[in-house]
């Protein structure tokens, strides 16, 4: 397994560096044969794009690429995975909300089961969180709860950043969201094709508010509904 890394970055000069440190310190299984971290700066207006370029100097495997204007986060996953060369893609969100420390069993996961999609989910048993929103529970939980009925395939947390899955199931799936609605859109074109080639493992999750940086909005909400009901009910290519 050839695994990329992908980091969509916007406005998190106090953290990048911290995430960036802990993804290079996972102990990945013997399996994975490569591994690279591409950061994507979706034209970000803090000091991101200078502390991660003083950061990653002589740091192998590890590409920075910008937006020079911001399109949102699943343009700049795409952007990461046009310039990328392995054959898996695993998305870390530049927050630390979600932890690296859950990267090896997303991978191992992925590899014992012979499937191509590992989605994340915040509220599997297995691991110890914080408590977070229940406005945003709830609302994620009405999210989830419609996917899995229009797609036919049980998920606990259909908008958990962390999503793996292969480069082969990516090409058939031609994405085309470009702000939060990307989740939604590429499970449910994933389990479009197959809905037996997904996988769910448990994550921890450290949740941020507003005042912390915290960037999705009420307003994304209405543009995830949106996105079901293009793909899940329209169902457009």
């Amino acid at each position: 397994m050839n695994l990329s890394i992908i980091i969509p970055l916007y406005n998190e000069e106090n953290i990048i560096c911290k995430t960036i440190q802990k993804v290079l310190d996972v102990q990945m299984p013997t399996f994975v044969e490569t591994v690279e971290i591409i950061i994507v700066d979706d034209c970000s207006t803090d000091r991101s794009n200078s502390v991660v370029t003083a950061f990653i100097a002589n740091k192998p495997n590890i590409k920075f690429l910008k937006h020079a204007v911001n399109k949102g986060k699943g343009a700049a996953v795409r952007t990461g995975i046009t310039d990328s060369s392995g054959d898996v893609f695993l998305i870390q969100d530049a927050d630390l909300e979600l932890s690296p420390v859950d990267i090896p069993l997303m991978v191992e996961t992925m590899y014992e089961l012979n499937v191509g999609f590992i989605n994340g989910s915040r509220y599997l048993p297995g691991v110890y969180r914080p408590l977070s929103s229940y406005r945003r529970y709830l609302f994620n939980k009405l999210f989830t709860l419609m996917t899995s009925v229009l797609i036919n395939v049980r998920l606990t947390d259909m908008a958990c950043g962390y999503k793996l899955f292969t480069r082969e199931l990516y090409n058939k799936l031609h994405l085309k969201e470009n702000r939060f609605g990307f989740e939604a859109e590429l499970i449910i074109k994933a389990m479009r094709i197959r809905k037996n080639n997904i996988a769910e493992v448990p994550v921890r999750y450290f949740p941020r508010n507003e005042g912390e940086g915290k960037k999705l909005k009420n307003i994304d909400g209405l543009r995830i509904f949106k996105t079901i009901f293009k793909y899940g009910v329209l169902k457009l290519n």
